[in-house]
């Protein structure tokens, strides 16, 4: 008996509401000494692997890649499980799958890890081949342009030329832009959300005081820890006043209020007593068993060098030779980087007349929105990826 229309719309539906499934990292050298990667610094630096994730499958003629750039503490991990008992599915998974934002029926999605990091691209943790000790401090520092630079690479070694577009939010965002100064024509759109073309002097000093927490740390040891005890308390200190800046007053005050811990009054001590304070020591906990004190301290300061206006001469300089289309979305609630920030790379596009699309959504859930926001984001991505003559 065959089973009814309704009954394979059904199992349809079920396929897609499960994403990509099972996922496996994979990894690829991107520079060695015969090629070395030339950084915005003027540096040569070798060797450099990257691990990359993909989803979905690359069209015959290599022109349906969508690369999405992850923020300052995600990976390449966007979508899917590692395994079937994995209970983490990756940071985008809800925007990454059959039928979803970023449609792996009609797309072939790409997610790397940047340099700097901690999660199997090159970064101060790994062996220096010249001492055969970790890099620690001796890593170089690398900027958001380096990062992009790093993912050219992979991109054309995959054998792409140009891509469908690129997308991210926070760092990431910073990254899509750079794309569309450094490589406008390896790119078709560029989609940045929750993000900034200069990090203002808050959020510098915010990443000051994490990277100063982590510094203070006596078993940080000038960043020689590698073999030893990790400098936990102060990447957890640096992650919980982090923490706070994705969120907002108003998603704070509906998730803990005031309230209390297992008690009705104050305790009269300085012991955790309010759920705000436990749960943000849960966060800085969970974060230093999967993240590098020394990666902290590298992206932080990559995020702080970014400055387009101040690199460029303005904004309409750096874009000057940029002929992409722009999705670009904020957020009310989010105030490290607020819409205003958002706003001055859309007129700068408007003032040189390019294609250009800017949605604010009201939402109270701080700068982590781009994150959480996903079906209101859907129809937004989704339009704006769609070309009758682009990829099938």
């Amino acid at each position: 008996m065959r089973p009814s229309v309704d009954t394979w719309s059904a199992f349809l539906t079920i396929a897609r509401m499960a994403g990509v499934g099972i996922v496996t990292p994979q990894t690829m050298m991107v520079a060695d000494s015969s090629d070395p990667l030339i950084l915005e610094s003027g540096r040569e630096f070798s060797p450099v692997r990257v691990q990359f994730e993909t989803y979905g499958s690359l069209n015959a003629a290599a022109s349906n890649a969508i690369l999405l750039l992850h923020a300052f503490s995600g990976d390449a991990h966007a979508a899917g499980r590692h395994s079937a008992d994995d209970r983490h599915p990756g940071w985008w998974d809800t925007m990454v799958g059959p039928g979803r934002s970023f449609d792996t029926d009609r797309f072939f999605v790409i997610c790397s890890n940047v340099i700097g990091g901690c999660q199997g691209t090159t970064g101060p943790g790994d062996t220096d081949p010249e001492t055969g000790e970790p890099y620690g401090l001796g890593f170089p520092v690398v900027t958001i342009e380096d990062m992009v630079r790093v993912q050219r690479r992979l991109v054309e070694r995959l054998g792409i030329r140009r891509l469908h577009a690129v997308a991210g939010g926070s760092m990431g965002g910073m990254q899509a832009l750079q794309w569309a100064v450094s490589e406008p024509d390896a790119v078709d759109r560029i989609i940045v959300l929750a993000s900034t073309p200069r990090p203002s002097a808050q959020a510098i000093a915010f990443n000051a005081v994490g990277r100063n927490a982590i510094m203070s740390d006596e078993r940080w040891n000038g960043g020689n820890y590698y073999g030893r005890e990790a400098p936990a308390r102060g990447l957890a200190i640096a992650r919980m006043v982090g923490h706070i800046t994705y969120l907002s007053d108003e998603s704070m005050h509906e998730k803990f209020g005031r309230r209390l811990q297992e008690r009705n009054s104050f305790e009269f001590d300085f012991s955790d007593q309010f759920e705000v304070e436990s749960y943000l020591e849960y966060k800085g906990g969970t974060f230093v068993d999967r993240f590098d004190a020394n990666s902290y301290i590298y992206l932080s300061k990559a995020i702080d060098y970014f400055d387009l206006a101040g690199k460029y001469g303005s904004l309409e300089s750096a874009f000057g030779k940029s002929q992409n289309k722009f999705l670009v979305v904020s957020y009310t609630s989010d105030w490290l980087y607020p819409s205003y920030q958002s706003k001055e790379v859309v007129v700068s596009l408007m003032r040189l007349q390019r294609d250009v699309t800017y949605t604010e959504l009201d939402c109270p859930f701080g700068h982590d929105s781009f994150l959480l926001e996903t079906d209101r984001q859907t129809p937004l991505i989704g339009s704006f990826l769609e070309d009758t003559d682009g990829p099938g």
